[in-house]
């Protein structure tokens, strides 16, 4: 068998979880959850105010699946009315960064990629 050769069973198997991950954290409404978390403990209707267009049950749906999945903690403090607070874990602040620099390639690139897909488009469809 060469070096070169892949076994793909492996990597399905690897893909798995690791596509699931991707799959929650660049959704929608987890990244815009995320993004309004990074400054600190956020409250839940704060963050309904913050991400334009997100009912509150799809709020608290992806609520429950980022703080599943350890990017987030939410915090129940024992006043009358109930405050909860939502932060992001350490895992999920380096998540955030990631996505800073995601950002920052996509401004970078954007209009290369815009170019290359135009060019893609006058050869292939002529």
């Amino acid at each position: 068998m060469s070096q070169r050769h892949i076994d793909v069973s492996v990597l399905a198997g690897e893909a798995c979880p690791v596509s699931e991950v991707l799959d929650h954290v660049s959704g929608k409404w987890s990244i815009g959850i995320l993004v309004a978390a990074a400054q600190g403990p956020i409250r839940f209707t704060e963050l309904e105010r913050s991400i334009t267009g997100i009912s509150r049950r799809m709020l608290t749906l992806n609520l429950r699946k980022l703080e599943r999945d350890g990017l987030l903690v939410r915090t129940v403090h024992p006043v009358v009315p109930p405050k909860v607070e939502y932060t992001l874990t350490d895992m999920a602040q380096e998540l955030y960064k990631s996505l800073l620099e995601l950002t920052d390639w996509a401004k970078r690139h954007g209009s290369t990629v815009a170019a290359a897909q135009a060019a893609y488009d006058r050869e292939h469809n002529s």
